[in-house]
């Protein structure tokens, strides 16, 4: 399949052939969704702890006696049945959220993804970006000239100094090589940028 290649102007510069199997395929939204999700949840670390009933702070002291009360028998106040008492099973700091999703389920959902963002436009391809110097204005105006006011993402197969500093003072602008970018970022923005370089990159890890 071809895809729209574009100048710094926004206007049409002609065409890129790219390969079926990454940009023109059927879109998988189960696979998509469980490969966010999986994504989304390896990267999470556990920082929240809750303490058993030998770390609650408790009295050893049987709470009352065993009968004649007409109550239920208790033996402490740490008992997850109290309040204050601990819990059965607590979450602790080394809690592992992690899924395990197949290499191949993990291209494929990137295939989907990609399908879907041509499919719907988002996705436009540029012969090459890059600023003289370190100046955020600079690349606002190229991607202004572009069309290109919402949150961006860029793709270029090398991110020199220039290009990084100029995005970097941008919240809704950000720049990866395509080795890093992931399922999250891909969906996140409403618009992808890449280089002629770039989508055959992708072509060679995904294809």
């Amino acid at each position: 399949m071809d895809l729209k290649l574009i100048n710094e102007q926004g206007q049409d510069a002609g065409a890129v052939s790219a390969a079926d199997s990454l940009f023109g395929r059927e879109y998988n939204e189960a696979l998509v969704h469980q490969v966010v999700t999986a994504y989304m949840a390896n990267g999470r670390q556990g920082d929240r702890a809750q303490l058993t009933r030998a770390e609650v702070r408790h009295s050893t002291k049987k709470p009352f006696k065993q009968k004649g009360t007409g109550r239920a028998r208790a033996g402490m106040t740490s008992s997850p049945l109290w309040r204050g008492g601990g819990r059965a099973f607590p979450n602790k700091p080394d809690e592992n959220f992690a899924q395990k999703v197949n290499r191949k389920m993990y291209r494929a959902g990137i295939a989907s993804i990609l399908s879907r963002l041509v499919a719907d436009g988002r996705l436009s391809v540029v012969e090459s970006l890059g600023v003289d110097g370190p100046k955020t204005r600079i690349l606002a105006g190229k991607l202004k000239s572009m069309g290109m006011t919402d949150r961006v993402l860029i793709i270029s197969p090398v991110v020199d100094d220039n290009l990084w500093l100029s995005a970097r003072n941008m919240h809704n602008i950000l720049v990866l090589e395509p080795q890093q970018a992931d399922p999250v970022s891909l969906i996140r923005f409403d618009r992808v940028l890449m280089t002629r370089d770039a989508v055959k990159s992708f072509e060679e890890m995904y294809a």
